[in-house]
């Protein structure tokens, strides 16, 4: 098994702690990296911001498209009429007509075969 050995990090600088202006140009060098960071994240947020108003604005818009659409299809489409439990439909015509006997089957075979849609 072989396993990866990292170097080490040293905990401070061997010569001591940066002195005077040094020290100073550091912890400059060091707030312009922050508000560097900062400014770059600020955009993001912004541009994050402006993403999610895009896409709820789409949302609201397929969701009224969508609703537009239902109700063309609810309008073009026939509604189902549902009887109540125990109603029973009257035969279709054309078995009324002609009779269920005349053509050899029984009330039951076109209940059967035509489901209540008649």
């Amino acid at each position: 098994m072989m396993c990866e050995v990292m170097p080490t990090i040293s905990e401070g600088d061997p010569l001591g702690p940066p002195q005077g202006s040094e020290a100073d140009a550091d912890f400059e060098q060091l707030m312009v990296n922050m508000l560097d960071e900062r400014d770059k994240l600020l955009d993001t947020l912004r541009e994050t911001r402006e993403t999610l108003s895009v896409t709820q604005s789409r949302l609201q818009e397929a969701l009224r498209e969508r609703d537009q659409l239902q109700r063309q299809l609810n309008s073009a489409l026939p509604q189902v009429r549902t009887r109540p439990r125990g109603e029973q439909e009257p035969m279709p015509r054309c078995v009324r007509a002609v009779g269920c006997s005349d053509l050899g089957f029984s009330p039951e075979f076109w209940e059967d075969r035509l489901g209540g849609w008649w």
